[in-house]
């Protein structure tokens, strides 16, 4: 087996311009197995293995499960469908979301570590938010390298800002220099092994969050005893969630398999909240109409003062609901502003 074996590529939004820029630069004879992730709807066709196979000399095709892995050709994960690395061939799976996504760049970057450690190199591309940074964080614990995107060269920097403050990666490069970085990577001599059994406890988590991914059941798998308990429920299906350290990386993980980082569960809530203000605004609203129906018709009953009651009600309503409004286009665009302001502030440089 060379240094390194499989290239394992995640992105999100933004992240087409230079996935097509890093596949043609690659050589005919590139050495190594591709693998890709990026998010795409689950309702539409993914057109992406043909845009890839066009940019560059490489074959590129949606993945099926069992397909071998070969050298210098590329497998793309269809929509809605994990994509895993095993030892020689790759899975496809339909397991839990991981932060808000299937196919999941999580998923693919821990899979390829837990099965080939020291010959996988991750890279990491332009997207929203920081699927990518604990696979990527796994890629390293385990022997091998990580390669994100210049911050700076991304349309959206969430996903190489976060790697970058989680991660001691070996390459910050802009798109065009990332297949040159990643050759050089291929053919590098590798330092010193970290041996899987100093990891303890992190290599059995890792082995069930590989399994859970797969579709193995985690509550029966004993996910409950590798967290500590969370006072948070699941977004998606409110199950209990646990916490999950790895370094300095906090994620929390339910009994049924989703998995989330804390920028995704914290947009999960922050959707959650802004949801239960718009049904609030519906309410006051419809109870506006009433008041106001009520009104018409007490009046036309010859009942003034309870038509004047229910006008004033309506009133009151009425500007409540004005209020409410407000508050709801507001506080989500404030939080949002913050985080982008701290986002442009950070200019750490790794190359």
């Amino acid at each position: 087996m060379p240094p390194a074996s499989i290239v394992v590529i995640g992105g999100s939004a933004g992240a087409l311009d230079p996935l097509r820029e890093l596949v043609a630069h690659f050589p005919h004879d590139f050495p190594a197995a591709v693998l890709v992730v990026v998010h795409v709807s689950p309702d539409f066709p993914s057109h992406l293995p043909g845009i890839l196979a066009r940019s560059g000399p490489l074959p590129a095709r949606h993945a099926r499960h069992g397909d071998v892995l070969q050298p210098g050709h590329i497998l793309v994960a269809p929509p809605d469908h994990h994509l895993l690395v095993g030892q020689d061939r790759v899975k496809l799976s339909r397991g839990p979301k991981e932060n808000r996504s299937r196919p999941s760049i999580d998923v693919l970057f821990r899979s390829a570590a837990y099965t080939h450690r020291h010959g996988v190199i991750g890279v990491l591309l332009s997207g929203m938010l920081d699927d990518g940074t604990s696979g990527l964080w796994t890629i390293k614990q385990l022997g091998g390298r990580a390669v994100v995107q210049h911050p700076e060269d991304a349309a959206y920097s969430d996903m190489p800002l976060n790697a970058l403050r989680e991660v001691n990666v070996d390459a910050m490069v802009p798109a065009a220099s990332i297949a040159l970085a990643v050759q050089r990577l291929l053919h590098a001599p590798l330092a010193s092994q970290k041996e899987v059994s100093s990891m303890n406890d992190d290599w059995k988590r890792l082995e069930l969050e590989v399994g859970i991914a797969s579709g193995d059941n985690p509550f029966e798998a004993g996910l409950l005893q590798y967290g500590s308990p969370s006072t948070f429920t699941c977004p998606e299906c409110h199950g209990v969630m646990v916490g999950l350290k790895e370094g300095n990386l906090l994620r929390f993980r339910c009994h049924t398999g989703h998995a989330y980082s804390p920028s995704s569960l914290l947009g999960e809530l922050r959707g959650s909240i802004e949801a239960s203000v718009w049904n609030a605004v519906r309410a006051l609203d419809e109870k506006t109409m009433l008041l106001d129906h009520l009104a018409k018709h007490t009046e036309e009953a010859d009942q003034l003062d309870v038509a004047a009651a229910y006008r004033e009600e309506a009133r009151e309503t009425r500007e409540r609901a004005r209020r409410l409004r407000q508050d709801a286009l507001r506080a989500g665009q404030l939080g949002h502003d913050r985080l982008l302001n701290v986002s442009h502030g950070h200019t750490d440089e790794h190359e």
